[in-house]
């Protein structure tokens, strides 16, 4: 069953409030004025006094916006300054879900990556003025972990750097190709935006009730200009703490009681028979966890303009941004039912009791459980810096020219990774209880968690050992880009545009780890109760069963990191890379040099009514060298060129002035995910049957056809009514599936089968990613904004702003090319069926306030399932179709009040409702996988402008 007839329009409570964003520190406060204008009659009479009404604030940019979709040629979507400033968004991926067709996914509570028209963060490409950039970071395990691909993590930013977001959802000749589902342009603030001196500073404190405390935000901006106006400077700097717990339980998934060798089998239940018991589906990792999230980030902007004369300019942008974070994860835990019987797992857990709901073991109390208190330490920090030069000069009155070389680099770093386990082997009387609350379950541990002399740290035999883990880690994307582009206008109606660019792209990931992680030093229980501490508190407000367990004993990882000299690389500790098995496969790198030439045609036209467009094409080569390491850690190098004519036509009818039909059309493409075109060999066989675990560095581009069309009524000042209709027609997707095929047709350098009597000619079954056929994505968005200036009085300082968006798409997921497993279908992955945003606000007398609404249907996040998918050879097994994400309804709140026009004070919520972030595996039976939350946030503020 896919995702979207099972959960769509499934709501989740109402949640995520007030968000405070120092932008509006930086970027004036709402008021409405009047000048007054004598305006004289021609034939002498009286003159009459006429009020006219000059909008600020909210509803300014509210207005600039649709200004700027109206002039469009493409259907694009901004958000100005203020929007920004004034919507409570504490980065800029909560700013862009305001947008139709813009769905986000949040790590600890805060959105890192976007989703657009149900296409994935991984086919949407970002610029920061005008160079395409790359900036990633770390974060939980269920959040994705390390990001290690294409997508863009938004939270690196603070929202205040940037003074407009521009969402591209049409592709055009002249805009850099990579896109299946939308370009995000993001600015900067330049000096000559303001038109005199401007200098802003606010400071705020940010509470969050779950974690108790207050963290500083503050913000400045200055930006003047000189000579006359014909050179600008101008600086800003935004600086954020962040601290927050987490809590919730999770399973670390669900998996039929037969895998890995299934229950003891010497086990007689009550309630349930073993064999039924071993036909259901148990937690792997059930535990209740609590994660400490301490972060700042710290944002600086420099802009340098010059003009000379007005045919002539230069900009110089440079953007800096430090994220860092601490992050502690305490988990409490029952580990045998993801082990098999060689190390010591479920096979030696003997089954008392139990109760199966829907296929599901809701209820077991077991014998010979192995618990486990894990706590896992992050230290990560991101610096990102870019630079861009820019220039426009204009020839004559027909010929004019623009100049762009920049720079980026993200540079993320987690140089420590430390997990320490305390563990009790062959616990009795063990139980979990999902009957009373699939979300909240009850575990019953029998023994006193909180007594130190209740764990023990050692190898417990049987395969068995409590754990030292070390596994620093990293990635750094760099871009080098150069344009050039000639523009000649013939008419006023109409230009052309030739242009060149070029682009080098570099990823490198690297990671270390031990060999050993399971090789520790035994500690005596007097020892051990030195080296830990208790965890305490836990719970609050989340409504855990009677029973549960709400302090435990950890390790304390600094007394082990001083007592033990985990950090020494040495000895027991030493670390290695592409010599460790398990470290090698995030070894790896890949170039990128791609060469684009584009031309477009512009028109402006009468026939009949008013018809603008474009139309054009542009021709792209990608050239890619990818390295990895063979299962013997030598470097395999492969490389792989490919190019794409990408023709594109967009066009505008202006049936009235408030009245507009846009409709666009395009080819586009995605380049392969990072991760798939690793050439490194995760396992081979070249013997008996020869097989080859591998990434796939010949992989295509992900291709599709794109259609847009758009009907959009400006039916008044501020206002707009709009529907649109999108289809794309995907023409390959990449998955992983089984294929033979001769070793030396696979692409992989044959000095991998070195020292064999193998020639390269023998077929090879190769798990590896590969072009599979796509599928199409279409659906419809509805989009209406308006203020109530129509109605009397106080009611005219109202507006409302409300967008819907329905995505529709089903992909054939092979699992083998051979046909063995049947292909499934199901929904693509990151789509969410519907979404929808909705903003009331109301600004009058210097007083703000604005409540928003943002829903996200639910979402797959992996076809098929991590455990349990469905086998070709058992078709009556029970199975697990997808993972996936619950749907969320995020609502926040701000207000404010200038006392006049330098002072603001502000107050504003984040996440009102303390929505839980919920996933799940099995998009029938809906199984826990994660179901935490981070609680409300709010902030308290005030701004002055000089």
């Amino acid at each position: 069953m896919s995702v979207s007839s099972k959960f769509a329009g499934k709501n989740a409570e109402v949640s995520r409030a007030v968000r405070f964003a120092l932008a509006s520190a930086l970027l004036g406060a709402a008021n409405v004025a009047t000048a007054q204008n004598a305006t004289p009659t021609q034939s002498g009479e009286q003159a009459e006094d006429i009020q006219e009404v000059v909008v600020t604030g909210f509803r300014a940019s509210l207005n600039a916006a649709l200004a700027n979709k109206k002039d469009a040629v493409g259907a694009i979507d901004s958000i100005q300054a203020e929007d920004i400033a004034k919507f409570p968004d504490s980065n800029l991926a909560e700013s862009m879900q305001r947008i139709p067709g813009v769905a986000i996914t949040r790590d600890a509570g805060e959105g890192r990556n976007l989703s657009v028209r149900g296409l994935g963060a991984q086919f949407t490409r970002v610029r920061i003025n005008g160079m395409e950039a790359m900036s990633t970071t770390g974060g939980t395990d269920s959040a994705g972990g390390t990001n290690r691909n294409r997508q863009f993590d938004f939270n690196v930013f603070a929202s205040e750097l940037f003074n407009n977001l521009t969402v591209r959802k049409t592709a055009s000749a002249d805009l850099d190709e990579g896109s299946l589902g939308a370009t995000v342009d993001l600015y900067t603030a330049r000096p000559f935006d303001y038109k005199e001196f401007t200098l802003v500073t606010s400071l705020k404190a940010a509470y969050n009730d779950l974690q108790g405390d207050f963290d500083p935000r503050a913000a400045f901006l200055v930006s003047n200009t000189f000579a006359d106006g014909k050179f600008g400077v101008l600086f800003s700097v935004a600086y954020a703490e962040r601290g927050l717990i987490e809590e919730g339980p999770s399973t670390v998934r669900w998996d039929l009681g037969s895998s890995v060798g299934g229950f003891n089998a010497a086990s007689t239940p009550t309630g349930v028979t073993l064999a039924e018991a071993n036909t259901a589906f148990h937690p792997r990792i059930p535990r209740y966890g609590r994660l400490t999230h301490d972060q700042d980030r710290l944002g600086v902007t420099t802009s340098f303009q010059f003009q000379p004369n007005e045919n002539n300019q230069l900009n110089l942008d440079v953007l800096y941004s430090d994220f860092n974070a601490k992050r502690d994860e305490n988990f409490l835990e029952a580990f045998s039912f993801s082990r098999n019987a060689s190390q010591g797992g479920k096979p030696q857990s003997r089954l008392l009791a139990g109760e199966i709901v829907d296929g599901t073991l809701a209820f077991a109390q077991f014998d010979d459980v192995d618990i486990r208190s894990e706590s896992r330490h992050d230290e990560l920090e991101t610096e990102f810096y870019s630079v861009t030069l820019s220039g426009e000069h204009t020839l004559n009155d027909q010929w004019s020219i623009n100049e762009l070389l920049g720079y980026s680099r993200s540079d993320f770093n987690n140089p420590i990774q430390t997990t320490i386990t305390l563990d009790r082997s062959n616990s009795d009387g063990y139980s979990w209880d999902f009957r009373g609350n699939d979300r909240l379950p009850g575990f019953d541990y029998n023994f006193d968690v909180t007594d130190a002399a209740n764990w023990g740290f050692q190898n417990f035999g049987g395969g068995y050992s409590s754990e030292i883990r070390l596994r620093p880690q990293g990635v750094d994307n760099t871009f080098q880009v150069g344009k050039v582009d000639l523009n000649y206008k013939p008419s006023d109606n109409l230009s052309f545009k030739l242009g060149l660019d070029y682009k080098k792209y570099d990823f490198v990931s690297w990671e270390a780890r031990r060999a050993s992680e399971t090789t520790v030093p035994a500690l005596n229980a007097p020892t051990l109760a030195t080296m830990t501490t208790l965890l305490t508190g836990y719970g609050d407000g989340l409504g855990i069963p009677s029973g549960t367990p709400t302090s435990w004993r950890i390790p304390d990882l600094n007394k082990f990191a001083s007592a033990l000299d985990i950090y020494c690389n040495c000895g027991m500790f030493t670390l290695g890379t592409t010599n460790v098995t398990a470290a090698r496969g995030n070894n790896r790198s890949v170039e990128e040099e791609d060469q684009g030439i584009y031309l477009q045609a512009d028109w402006n036209a009468e026939w009949g009514i008013p018809i603008r467009g474009n139309i054009g094409v542009r021709y792209v080569e990608t050239d890619m060298t990818s390295h990895g390491y063979s299962t013997t850690g030598a470097p395999v190098t492969a490389g792989n060129d490919y190019s794409d004519v990408l023709p594109s036509l967009n066009m505008v009818f202006e049936f009235r002035p408030d009245l507009l039909l846009r409709v666009g059309a395009a080819k586009v493409m995605t380049r392969p995910a990072l991760g798939s075109v690793s050439p490194g060999i995760s396992n081979i066989s070249l013997v008996g049957n020869l097989s080859v675990n591998t990434g796939n560095p010949l992989l295509d581009p992900i291709r599709a056809k794109a259609y847009d069309m758009s009907l959009e009524w400006y039916f008044n000042d501020g206002a707009l009514l709009s529907g649109a209709i999108f289809y794309k027609d995907i023409d390959s997707f990449v998955q992983t599936l089984v294929e033979s095929m001769p070793f030396n047709e696979s692409g992989l350098p044959l000095d991998l089968l070195a020292g064999t009597t193998l020639t390269g000619s023998e077929v090879f079954a190769f798990t590896h990613p590969v072009n599979t056929p796509g599928g199409p994505v279409k659906g419809f968005e509805i989009n209406y904004q308006q203020p109530f200036s129509f109605l009397p009085g106080e009611w005219s300082n109202f507006g409302l702003l409300l967008n819907y968006t329905s995505v529709e798409s089903e992909i054939e997921y092979v699992t083998s090319t051979s046909g063995a497993t049947p292909p499934v279908k199901n929904d693509l992955v990151n789509l969410s069926p519907t979404s929808w945003n909705a903003t009331l606000y109301y600004e009058a007398h210097g007083f703000s306030i604005r409540t928003s609404a943002a829903y996200r249907d639910a979402y797959l996040t992996a076809v098929p399932a991590s455990n349990a998918p469905r086998n070709p050879n058992n078709p009556a097994q029970p199975f697990q179709d997808a993972e996936g994400t619950n749907s969320t309804l995020f609502v926040d709140l701000s207000a404010s009040y200038a006392f006049n026009d330098h002072l603001t004070v502000s107050l504003e919520g984040l996440n009102l409702t303390d929505e839980f972030n919920d996933q799940f595996i099995d998009t029938d039976s809906d199984r826990l996988v994660t179901y935490t939350h981070v609680g409300r946030q709010f902030f308290f503020g005030a701004r002055y402008k000089f």
